[in-house]
């Protein structure tokens, strides 16, 4: 078990929920995709995973690392390589969701309805001061492209892969020198010093030609692509906003409030007293005795079979017509006091008492006067709103060459945009349908020209536009002039970067063979003081560097090289290695947590074994990839 452990630890906490992919990936639309005749990117087990859901899985995973790294990215992007491997990266990830989902369905696991409404509305992503925000996560989910039901379906088999994964945890026990040994590894601290050799720097010093310039940019135009751009004019339609346009008269309310009379007071209210029985006969006598004086209440403590009217004898809370019992009803009592015969019902025989009538009661109009204006002049403009909207629409439609019927049928100016992508989209456009409206070709013109006007777009439900695009660029290469600078810095960089490791790979030979001091002094470079470094749940190269070197020895010096989080080369003297402890109370929680966290190495294991036995073919433009 413990090489197991040791092997997880280089991974800890990562590791620990493996198998779920967190949101910052699972946003990227990964749902169910509807196949299609052409090619596929994987079938696995015969379950095939589409070139368009790779795609889009792969273009997110690159705008995510994109608004993570900035500028840093780049230069990435630039290596063709690199991006090959994210590529294979993000489909495996795929393949690996697929291979969960068959298994869990082989295991017949399951997530109820309740159970999935209750994970989101616990999701801190869509929480505001700790409570569930349902704007909040309406517009998360709407601007990473989901619905409603496709996020339920995301969080369902979220919640079913982690049922798998606690199958198969709590069944370690971990001895104490395992543990002991666990918190030496994993809590363990290196002392380092550190030498950076500045890549801007060397950036700076960097020249470059024109021909340089121009052969990376035609070796690496995919990472030039401009996307998809429109302009666009729209009308914007709101009924709220025609609530002032509307006017409401006194004869709307007279009218209004006679026609709602129930909507305004309390219907007549009844209360009954129940004495339950079990048969005809017992019911008769009862009725007997209180023919002849007897007490209902006293009668009904003693002798009814209802346990809960019982204790107060007999009697029962208001009702109104519509929460009164059809047996109650079928006693037919109309006049306080009145006492019924033997009434049959399912629970047995009944002797009902008509103990008090509360009639109906009917508000004054002048209590209600306000929000029936109110009410009245929200009807009126959701009803001038969808009667606008016909008129907007048949308009739009009548004239298609301008806005200029419309505009005329809506009574305002349409208002114009600036060039968006699909990632840009102003705020007062960016809602799904209109998006996708403005997107799906069908409103674009040939070669850039003004194309069609949409029909209404409805939204919120009582909010819709009219769009039209009036200039569209299609997703392209870039021209070299227009990136030419971006070019510069990513020739440099690369430059830059081959020379700074050149630099640090001989320095290192130096520093190993006990020349490392001239060399260093040489090269305008010193390791700078000594500082701690510990694991941590999201390492980074140079964290992960440094513990991939061997212990040194008492009094020498182990050196590495590695990258820095901007992109430096750093240079690694390692000196001591500390393991790690924890006092004896946290030591507990340790192990516990421990015990949990080994489900990882065997969901790990599961997963490998997964992929062994599953038939998982790659499409042929997959195949093609290095």
């Amino acid at each position: 078990m413990m090489d197991n452990l040791r092997a997880a630890a280089n991974h800890v906490v990562l590791k620990i929920i493996l198998g779920l992919i967190i949101l910052s990936f699972l946003l990227t639309g990964v749902v169910s995709y509807q196949g299609s005749a052409g090619d596929y990117a994987a079938k696995v087990n015969g379950q095939v995973i589409e070139r368009a859901q790779l795609e889009q899985a792969f273009q997110s995973e690159r705008s995510r690392m994109q608004q993570e790294l900035g500028d840093r990215f780049s230069a990435m992007a630039g290596n063709e390589g690199y991006m090959q491997q994210m590529r294979q990266q993000v489909l495996s990830q795929l393949i690996d969701k697929s291979l969960l989902d068959q298994y869990a369905k082989t295991l017949g696991l399951s997530a109820s309805d309740d159970q999935v409404k209750d994970a989101i509305r616990n999701e801190a992503y869509f929480q505001t001061d700790g409570k569930f925000d349902n704007a909040k996560y309406l517009d998360l989910i709407t601007r990473s492209g989901f619905s409603a039901d496709q996020y339920a379906q995301y969080t369902r088999q979220r919640l079913i892969n982690q049922q798998m994964i606690q199958g198969f945890g709590g069944s370690d026990i971990v001895p104490p020198s395992e543990a002991q040994s666990m918190v030496a590894l994993v809590l363990q601290e290196r002392e380092v010093r550190l030498a950076t050799i500045d890549l801007n720097a060397m950036m700076a010093k960097q020249t470059v030609t024109d021909e340089e310039l121009k052969a990376f940019f035609e070796q690496n135009k995919n990472s030039f692509i401009a996307p998809e751009k429109v302009k666009v004019s729209f009308i914007p339609l709101d009924a709220a906003a025609l609530q002032d346009k509307v006017t409401v008269t006194e004869a709307d309310i007279s009218a209004y409030y006679d026609g709602h009379q129930s909507s305004f007071g309390q219907p007549e209210r009844k209360k009954f007293s129940v004495i339950q029985l079990k048969t005809e006969a017992d019911a008769k006598a009862v009725l007997e005795e209180l023919k002849n004086g007897g007490d209902f209440a006293a009668l009904a403590k003693e002798k009814s079979t209802d346990i809960i009217s019982r204790r107060t004898g007999g009697e029962m809370d208001w009702m109104e017509p519509d929460t009164t019992a059809d047996e109650l009803k079928q006693a037919n009592l109309t006049e306080k006091g009145q006492l019924s015969g033997v009434v049959k019902s399912s629970v047995g025989y009944l002797i009902v008492r008509l103990d008090d009538i509360k009639p109906a009661l009917v508000k004054p109009l002048s209590e209600v006067h306000d929000a029936i204006a109110k009410q009245i002049k929200q009807e009126k403009a959701v009803d001038a709103y969808y009667a606008l909207q016909q008129k907007v629409s048949e308009a739009a439609t009548s004239d298609n060459e301008s806005l200029a019927s419309a505009e005329e049928a809506a009574g305002i100016k349409a208002a114009n945009t600036e060039w968006f992508t699909r990632d840009t989209v102003p705020a007062e456009l960016n809602f799904k349908p209109v998006v996708q409206a403005i997107f799906d070709g069908s409103l674009i013109g040939e070669n850039g020209a003004p194309g069609s006007n949409s029909d209404v777009i409805t939204v919120d439900g009582d909010r819709a536009f009219v769009v039209r695009v009036v200039a569209h660029q299609p997703e392209g290469i870039e021209p070299f002039d227009k990136v030419k600078d971006r070019v510069t810095a990513m020739v440099k960089h690369n430059k830059a970067l081959q020379e700074a490791k050149l630099q640090g790979e001989k320095l290192l030979v130096e520093l190993k063979q006990g020349k490392g001091d001239e060399a260093m002094k040489a090269a305008g470079l010193s390791f700078g003081s000594v500082q701690k470094m510990a694991r941590a749940p999201e390492d980074s190269q140079l964290v992960e560097a440094v513990f991939a070197l061997p212990h040194p020895e008492t009094g020498k010096v182990v050196y590495g090289m590695s990258q820095d989080a901007q992109g430096n080369v750093v240079l690694i003297a390692l000196d001591s290695v500390k393991p790690g402890t924890l006092p004896a109370d946290e030591m507990k929680t340790f192990v516990s947590n421990m015990e949990k966290g080994s489900a990882s190495v065997t969901f790990d294991a599961l997963l490998t074994n997964l992929r062994k036995e599953a038939k998982i073919k790659m499409g042929a433009a997959e195949q093609q990839q290095p």
